[in-house]
């Protein structure tokens, strides 16, 4: 059966273009105008994937992301019209998986709907396997961090990030590689998501996350992983 999409806008052309794009790319559809009617529809039908407006009358999609994140692990495309980076970082510490800034291109956002869903579906890693990095031991089959034996809290895409890295040690990354290989993007997307959720990373595992030894800038390429000495 085709995935089901919930798109909440309080912008009906652009609820009604969205949908019908959706629907055009083989995807089920349902829609919501506002906050409260948000969390009713997705209770209601538990969609495969949310698409949620930031300003939205009732109840804020800030607020709405809070609560799905509470509810369900669904994957959230988070959009905004606000050019403001701190809105951004906002939706994603709040556990959105993505955004897109509005105005943007319908290919763009069905793109990474793809790329979303693409994820849910990659399978579990097999087998018990953990990584020390410094203090932190990285559990990569049950997708945790432990310091001491304690969960140290980690975002899944940071996880899903760090997990990456950790299979390529002293491989350089380019942000758009980053993009392609741990986001599943197909296409050259908003790389300011990746510098975030390396700050997160860093901030997660570094012993000085100011001064950071193991995940590295090389300044003009990318980020690399650098095992501790």
């Amino acid at each position: 059966m085709a995935r089901l999409i919930l798109v909440v806008d309080d912008e009906p052309t652009l609820r009604e273009t969205l949908a019908e794009a959706l629907e055009g790319d083989g995807f089920r559809v349902i829609t919501a105008a506002d906050g409260r009617e948000a969390l009713l529809r997705f209770r209601e039908h538990r969609p495969d994937l949310v698409v949620l407006d930031l300003m939205l009358p009732e109840l804020s999609g800030v607020e709405v992301c809070r609560i799905l994140r509470q509810e369900a692990g669904v994957p959230i495309l988070m959009l905004t019209a606000k050019s403001s980076e701190i809105d951004k970082v906002l939706g994603l510490e709040l556990g959105a998986d993505d955004y897109v800034t509005k105005p943007f291109s319908l290919r763009e956002l069905i793109a990474r709907i793809h790329a979303l869903l693409r994820r849910t579906e990659q399978p579990a890693v097999e087998g018990p396997t953990t990584v020390s990095v410094g203090d932190v031991t990285v559990d990569l089959a049950g997708h945790r961090l432990l310091r001491d034996g304690d969960p140290v809290p980690v975002k899944p895409k940071v996880f899903e990030l760090l997990a990456f890295l950790l299979r390529h040690p002293g491989q350089v990354f380019s942000r758009e590689q980053l993009l392609r290989d741990v986001w599943g993007y197909d296409y050259a997307g908003e790389t300011r998501t990746v510098d975030v959720h390396v700050h997160w990373l860093r901030t997660a595992i570094e012993p000085d996350p100011t001064t950071p030894s193991l995940i590295q800038t090389v300044r003009g390429v990318g980020y690399v992983f650098r095992r501790p000495a």
